[in-house]
């Protein structure tokens, strides 16, 4: 049986996902400042974007994505969860369509996949 401060880092690291891509559909970047750390390392190049430090990162999301897509929404799914002490690791699938800009004829592109993070959390008074 979990415990309660399993059952809630699960919890916190579920909404992370979440605060990720409704930053992204929102195209409200600066919320990702409240996802990833300053020296988060991002690797969008299976997707066709770049990789770097999430400075870096957010500001080439914030500058191509409105160009590239007119629209997108991200769901997630079967969120796999590992955590050991203060370090986990999740594995989630993303259903992420997204409609192409300036186009008389609206084409969409439905990426299909999973998104595999890990974090280290310290928590408060420990």
């Amino acid at each position: 049986m979990l415990s309660l401060e399993e059952i809630s880092d699960r919890f916190e690291i579920q909404q992370l996902l979440i605060d990720y891509s409704t930053a992204i559909d929102r195209r409200r970047f600066d919320d990702l400042d409240l996802v990833f750390t300053s020296d988060a390392y991002i690797d969008y190049r299976a997707m066709g974007g770049i990789d770097g430090r999430f400075p870096e990162v957010k500001a080439s999301l914030a500058e191509t994505l409105p160009k590239v897509f007119q629209a997108h929404a991200h769901m997630l799914g079967n969120f796999d969860m590992r955590i050991e002490g203060d370090t986990a690791s999740s594995r989630t699938f993303c259903f992420n369509p997204m409609v192409f800009a300036g186009e008389k004829t609206r084409s969409c592109f439905a990426g299909c996949g999973t998104s595999t993070s890990s974090s280290a959390h310290q928590r408060e008074g420990g």
